[in-house]
Order: C-alpha cells, then structure tokens, then sequence
C-alpha cells in the first residue's frame, strides 16, 4: 500500500510568535551559504573564474535578513513529505527533503514546523554546518587514480558547461567525473532560481541550533562519495554523454524544475512515479546506478534512524525525498521494523 494512503489525526495548527522567531533567526538562522549536505560542498563561495566577463554569470544566491526570514517564516506553508514513526507512545518523524530548492520554499510550514520543535534532535543525510564534514566532503569528492578520466570530445564538454556556469576550472580538475556532471546539474538549476544554499539541510541545521537541538548525520561523507561513483567505464561515458546532452538542451533544467515543483506542492502521487518519467531509469546501467545512489543506501540510513529511536528519544530524521517511496524506501524499511508509520498529510 503507498504510504500517502495512510492518514493520521489533524492537530490544532499554531505558529510561534514573532519574537520567538527573532531569537531563533539571530541565533542561527542569517548569514546562510553553507550548502546542503548531499554532494556538494564546494559550490557555494567560490571565487568567480577568471577572465569570466561576470555580467553574464548566472545570479549568485542572496543571503536573507532577520527580517526577510521572519517573513518567510510568516508566509510558510508546508511543503515535502512528512511520516510519523511511533513506538511506545513516542511520536518521531521522517521528512523528504529537497536539496536544491527557491528562497521562499526553504522556511517550514505549520506541521512540519510542529514536527521539528516535538523532537528530541535533527539528523540529516550530512550535517552541513559541521566542520569536519565539510573537510571530508571536500576531501572525499577528490579525483583518484582509480577514477576513470572522460575521453577528451566529452571532458571539453564538460569544460564548456562548467565556463558558461562560471564554475572554476581548477576546482571542477580536482572532483572525479561524476561529480563534475552533479555539481554542473546543480549549478544549471539556478537558470530557473534554484540554488543548494536554499536546500532544506542547511535551513533544518541552522533551524535546528537555534532551537539548542543536537544534530546529527546519518551517513558519511566517504560514504556518499563512494555512491556516486561508477566502476564501470562504460557506463560512465553513457551517463556522461546523457548528462551533458540534457545540460545542453536545457532538458535537465526542466526535469529538475519538475521535480522540485512536485516537491513544494507536496504532489507525491508524482515523486512516487519519479522513475517513470525522469529519463534516468532507461537502460539496466541507468536502473543500476539509480539502485546504488539511493536505494542501497536505504537500508543503511533505516538502521541509523532505528538505533536512535531506540535510545528512547525523539527524532525529526530529514532525508531526500526519493529515499521515501517504494518497498525499499524509508517509511517501507521502518515499518518492516515493527514502527507504525503514518503519512501525515498537509492542510490545504
């Protein structure tokens, strides 16, 4: 049975006051320009390339004040995907993220919001705001030796993409193939206002120390670096030929965009039929690589999750939204478990 046709009771919808919200936001919440945990550590901050005429770089991502998140808190509506996961009269949670997101999708609604201050703690993919994450990110997402080099007609692509994004090609030189073609994906999106400093981590991270909530990764760096790379050489070019394809035919762009509009209006019949219709499940490689970046780290992240629940508190766990559908996907894996697990749907 698909987890959205489960329902759970609706609860009286009540936003703090303005003034806890400025003690929140001045705590943590301005200044943001960390990037989201999943992937890209590197992106935001950059210095610009040189010899770009910068007029026509794409805008970079602005930092809100106290008052512009004040708003933005004002004007939240809930948007994802938010399960309950009980046991024993406790109450934690499970919410799909989106990590490249709009300023204004970034502030959380009155449930998820509600979800967020009932728990104990925050545990994202990455913690964003840890340092020693970002070194290993920065370190693991490194070029090896064992990493196969792009034939040089695609590689100059690549080269392409990366000046018309007004990416640094010495820094693009350091990162192993796959990530090169992730990071220009991510950077494209800005076209259509989408930036990773408006992901949901770096948001739940500093929400979350503003609250005095710990916070906690469920994964590696190692880890997720390690999944994003393909042994097969073969695959990789036909993943690379296909990338740089939808990137230069704007076709990324617009799945993408898809993607995320699904996500901020909470459409999760569509994000269940994700595969269907995102042109990256085609072939057995494809299917492949999509199975080891998202579904055999599922079990993994279940397992975490688990073992934090069974310390007897409370956790608001927020993890990429396509790790939530199908029969190996978290709400699945943790009702295997032996947790009651509830969609918790959204006003309208």
């Amino acid at each position: 049975m698909p987890m959205h046709c489960l329902r759970s009771k609706k609860t009286q919808d009540r936003r703090p006051g303005v003034g806890w919200l400025r003690r929140v936001v001045t705590r943590s919440l301005v200044a943001a320009g960390t990037l989201t945990a999943a992937l890209l550590s590197t992106i935001a901050s950059l210095p610009a390339q040189p010899e770009v005429n910068l007029s026509s770089c794409p805008a970079a991502a602005g930092k809100p004040t106290v008052e512009q998140v004040q708003a933005g808190m004002r004007a939240a509506r809930d948007r994802g995907f938010l399960w309950r996961v009980s046991t024993g009269g406790r109450n934690s949670y499970l919410y799909g993220t989106l990590h490249i997101a709009k300023n204004d999708w970034m502030y959380l609604g009155a449930t998820v919001l509600r979800a967020l201050r009932a728990s104990d703690r925050v545990a994202l993919e990455l913690d964003p705001l840890d340092p020693d994450i970002a070194r290993r990110l920065n370190k693991a997402r490194s070029i090896s030796a064992n990493d196969t080099a792009l034939p040089e007609p695609l590689a100059a692509r690549v080269r392409n993409e990366a000046e018309r994004a007004c990416f640094p090609l010495p820094i693009l030189n350091t990162m192993f193939p796959e990530m090169q073609l992730i990071t220009l994906g991510v950077l494209a999106s800005r076209g259509n206002g989408m930036y990773p400093e408006y992901g949901s981590e770096p948001f739940l991270s500093r929400f979350a120390r503003g609250l005095r909530k710990p916070v906690v990764s469920l994964e590696t760096p190692e880890l997720q670096m390690r999944a994003m790379r393909i042994g097969n050489p073969k695959d990789l070019i036909a993943l690379a030929e296909k990338s740089l394809r939808q990137l230069e035919t704007k076709r990324a762009q617009a799945l993408q965009m898809r993607m995320a509009e699904a996500w901020a209006n909470s459409r999760i019949d569509e994000l269940e039929r994700y595969a269907e219709w995102c042109e990256c499940a085609e072939t057995e490689a494809q299917r492949r690589y999509w199975r080891q970046v998202i579904d055999d780290r599922n079990p993994g992240l279940a397992e975490k999750i688990a073992s934090m629940i069974s310390t007897g508190g409370t956790v608001f766990a927020a993890v990429g939204s396509l790790h939530m559908f199908g029969a190996n996907g978290l709400p699945a894996l943790l009702t295997q478990r032996g947790y009651e697990v509830e969609f918790v749907p959204f006003s309208p």
